[in-house]
């Protein structure tokens, strides 16, 4: 039948021919397709490719520890500047700095980063999202430098919220430059720059199976060994390197701890509270995220956000900075203290947590910049601490200590959804040895697991009520 209307009519036949042709045409690009996604290119050696990602891993991974630990040194002078200490673990906040300092700190802060970020928004090519630049959002250099600049100067300056992203963006960033120059393919792109941000995640913090996992678990979510090993390689690579120009000391000071029968019951049994309470921040963040300030209203919104967190400081020095503080402060908590003033500690902790979620909340709404893992990480501490105040007088000799970094581990598992990455990173900001990793390991996942549930009935950012924001004139230039 074809045959015969081929012969009866010749525009048949060709667009018959045509079609095949085109179908050929699919099927080729298809295989190219397919065979460049594999990570290897065409004719390409697996030597080459080899070379070229361990040149990624010892080159960049060592410059991304330069960088930062540049960040770290960063944020020690701007803090030295402007509130007249250096955070360390027996000093981790600004407690004993003047009420004057603290505000006219803030105030500064809050003026010049919502200025810097207008000009930098309305003027320069956005600076896209670490998960965006793995799908291949192309990061602009100075933009991105700038706006990772930033993020370290509100956080020096005393403003609530976490640092970690700046290091990851910076990461990022020069993953990308090093996948252009080497013109990796697409799959190859999306690995190293996943791996640069985790290797500055672990870099800052001393951190590299945190980092890596970072990558592994939140930004790939693929466990190939080719990407652990160029996660890991890179993750360690920028610890190592950093670790020379920040030192190596534990992020947060723990008393000697004890593993313990009490101490394994309560990872258990407070597991889906710190779910319940990771999932609700991560609610809040999200809902604050989508309704970043815009336009001229960062003018007014972020220099408010500042002034309000100032007027906290003055009762509640902890609250300032990426969290530090306050979960240190729940990590020294004695558990030696009659019960009336156990009670009142206890109490205080509660509301410097809530205090420090609210004002994290608050500062991403107007507009800032910056990360929410360690504020998770103080939120989790100061309410397990104060929870762990009444488990230690049921089980005297459990030490509050204890009962903080699980719960430091548990929100912060559960408002990333990242239990591997949240369990080592604990053990590795605060020097434990191995055998805390089983209980903090089920608390993180127990959390995980609430969390998740507790995510499907709160409803999605997109359904909250939008915020009301005022003045009108901010409101419309949003």
């Amino acid at each position: 039948m074809e045959e015969k209307q081929g012969a009866e009519n010749p525009g048949y036949a060709e667009a018959t021919r045509g079609k095949e042709m085109r179908g050929e045409e699919t099927h080729s690009e298809e295989a190219r397709s397919e065979k460049a996604g594999s990570g290897v290119k065409p004719n390409e050696h697996p030597a080459l490719e080899a070379c070229r990602l361990g040149a990624f891993v010892l080159v960049v991974g060592a410059l991304i520890g330069v960088g930062a630990g540049v960040l770290y040194l960063a944020l020690e002078a701007v803090q030295s500047v402007f509130l007249g200490y250096v955070e360390n673990p027996q000093h981790p906040g600004p407690s004993g700095v003047p009420g004057w300092r603290i505000m006219a700190s803030l105030a500064a802060a809050g003026v010049i980063s919502a200025l810097a970020w207008w000009l930098l928004r309305g003027r320069c090519k956005p600076v896209p999202s670490v998960a965006k630049a793995v799908a291949g959002k192309r990061m602009p250099v100075i933009a991105t430098i700038i706006h990772v600049l930033l993020q370290i100067f509100i956080v020096g300056a005393g403003m609530s919220i976490g640092r970690e992203t700046a290091p990851r963006e910076l990461g990022a960033m020069m993953g990308q430059r090093f996948a252009h120059l080497s013109r990796m393919d697409s799959k190859d792109v999306r690995l190293v720059v996943a791996a640069a941000a985790g290797a500055g995640f672990a870099g800052v913090y001393d951190s590299p199976l945190a980092g890596a996992f970072f990558a592994i678990e939140m930004l790939l979510v693929d466990s190939s060994w080719r990407t652990v090993a160029v996660s890991l390689g890179t993750s360690c690579v920028s610890a190592y390197v950093a670790g020379f120009i920040k030192g190596r000391d534990a992020f947060y000071a723990l008393p000697s701890l004890h593993l313990s029968v009490s101490f394994v019951v309560f990872a258990l049994l407070s597991a889906p509270l710190w779910g319940a309470v990771g999932a609700l921040f991560r609610r809040g963040n999200q809902w604050a995220g989508s309704r970043h300030a815009k336009g001229s209203a960062i003018l007014w919104e972020l220099p408010l956000v500042a002034v309000i967190t100032g007027v906290v400081a003055l009762a509640f020095p902890q609250v300032c900075g990426n969290g530090r503080a306050a979960a240190q402060q729940a990590f020294l908590t004695s558990a030696s203290l009659p019960a009336e003033a156990a009670w009142n500690l206890a109490g205080w902790l509660v509301l410097l947590a809530a205090l420090k979620a609210v004002l994290t909340i608050l500062t991403i709404r107007a507009g800032a910049s910056g990360g929410v893992i360690t504020p998770s990480i103080a939120i989790g501490a100061c309410l397990a601490a104060a929870l762990g105040l009444g488990w230690s007088h049921l089980f005297p000799g459990t030490p509050v200590a204890a009962c903080a970094l699980l719960g430091a581990a548990a929100v912060l598992a559960s408002s990333q959804q990242a239990p591997l990455m949240a369990s080592c990173l604990m053990l590795e900001l605060c020097h434990l040895s191995v055998e805390f990793a089983m209980p903090v390991g089920l608390c993180c996942v127990g959390a995980t697991v609430v969390a998740r549930a507790v995510l499907r009935h709160v409803p999605p950012v997109t359904e909250l009520p939008q915020a009301h924001t005022f003045p009108r004139a901010a409101q419309s230039a949003a």
